[in-house]
């Protein structure tokens, strides 16, 4: 199971990257992806008029995870252990990385702040498989 990050989704969208469009495909074929709710209003809020219907239609397809109480909890605690690693990340970045971990879901994105939460063993790290 992938959580898919905001940031491989806009490189699918925009086909900036031909591996990473074919690589979603595949997961997507698998039925392997996941999507973080704060994942999908970004890819929302940021979509064009003309393609706001598709993506929408599109995303609907996809299990989407959503934050409990007990999501705010685990981030009270990374929040501290990243504190006092001298670390700081973003707040939506947390919270994806959070919803992927309580389910055992690796993340697959571009932005490396989740590169420094892996190495701070908060979130395992999806890496696109070399024949892609």
């Amino acid at each position: 199971m992938v959580l898919v990050d905001t940031s491989v989704w806009v490189a699918f969208f925009r086909r900036t990257d031909l591996r990473i469009a074919a690589a979603l495909e595949a997961l997507l074929d698998d039925g392997a992806v996941v999507l973080a709710a704060p994942v999908r209003v970004e890819l929302l809020s940021g979509a064009s008029a003309q393609s706001l219907t598709a993506i929408r239609r599109g995303l609907s397809a996809l299990p989407v995870f959503m934050p409990t109480p007990d999501t705010w909890k685990l981030l009270d605690t990374w929040t501290a252990r990243a504190v006092r690693r001298g670390e700081r990340f973003g707040a939506m970045d947390l919270l994806i990385g959070a919803l992927a971990a309580e389910r055992g879901a690796t993340v697959w994105s571009l932005d490396r702040d989740f590169a420094r939460m892996a190495r701070l063993r908060l979130v395992k790290l999806f890496a696109v498989p070399r024949d892609h």
